[in-house]
């Protein structure tokens, strides 16, 4: 009687275990996210201190050489005040697509000339760069908030040296927009609003301000140009920027002309039909469909 006795050829292995292999593992799946969440927040940083380092170098260069230039040569200043602005404006949008890795859509164009009143929604930090660029040959006269006419580089100075008109939502609202509407009869360049008056938390249009539309649209007879943006309402603070612009998946449409109502004749069907417009503009944006 034989005993069958199995040699290391014919027992039964056990796994192999790579102890090295599968802690590598277990941490590559345990910290990839939090380090993929580190490289975006860093790339969002890096985009902000870009901006920001040439906005705060840019501050003395306005007050010293655009300003200077506009006042020795009063004929070319609306030139030499565009041309800064759109620089301005083309190099924060290239800033948040190539260092922030932002998809961001060139706006269409908008016709740049004394007469035009842009109406915009309210999504982002990156809206005013946006309108900047799209108007064309002229700077925009954008309705500014108070609150950005005093200690922010080289922003505040430019409320000044461009004439926005500036508004206080706590100060009396007939003299405000008197002003608003004096400014915008006289503006030699477009006029551009943002109706909502604030970004919303949504994206989705929100209730208009209509105080400061009426005042303008009743200073002069406008062509008016909608222009509707989507894909940026989660950086629509400078901390969500900072976060989410590499998310940006930014698109616009652009609607118009339209005439606007005659200087004196009550506003409210225009505005209504404006703001109409553009919540079908978004939605068809965010269907991805042709806007109508």
């Amino acid at each position: 009687m034989s005993v069958f006795t199995p040699d290391s050829s014919t027992r039964p292995r056990a796994p192999r275990v790579d102890a090295g292999r599968d802690f590598s593992l277990a941490l590559s799946v345990k910290f990839v996210p939090v380090a993929w969440s580190r490289s975006v927040k860093l790339r969002g940083f890096l985009t902000v201190a870009v901006i920001g380092g040439v906005l705060i170098a840019g501050d003395p260069f306005q007050r010293v050489v655009v300003a200077g230039l506009g006042r020795l040569l009063p004929g070319r200043k609306l030139a030499i005040l565009t041309w800064w602005e759109r620089f301005l404006a083309n190099y924060i949008l290239w800033a948040a697509r190539v260092v922030g890795g932002a998809h961001i859509a060139s706006p269409p164009a908008l016709p740049g000339r004394e007469g035009v009143l842009v109406l915009m929604n309210h999504q982002s930090v990156l809206d005013i760069p946006l309108v900047v660029a799209a108007l064309q040959p002229l700077h925009p006269r954008i309705i500014t908030r108070a609150r950005y006419s005093r200690g922010k580089p080289l922003i505040s100075h430019m409320t000044r040296l461009y004439q926005y008109p500036v508004v206080e939502p706590r100060a009396n609202a007939r003299t405000q927009i008197t002003a608003l509407a004096e400014n915008a009869r006289t503006s030699p360049v477009p006029m551009m609003i943002f109706p909502e008056g604030t970004r919303t938390r949504n994206g989705e249009i929100g209730q208009w301000k209509e105080g400061g539309l009426r005042g303008i649209l009743g200073a002069r007879k406008w062509m008016v140009y909608l222009l509707v943006v989507d894909g940026y309402w989660e950086s629509a603070r400078l901390v969500d920027f900072m976060e989410n612009v590499s998310t940006i998946e930014g698109r616009a449409v652009a609607l118009g002309p339209f005439d606007g109502p005659e200087p004196g004749a009550d506003p409210e069907r225009f505005i209504a039909e404006m703001r109409e417009r553009m919540i079908r503009a978004l939605a068809s944006l965010r269907a991805g469909a042709p806007a109508a």
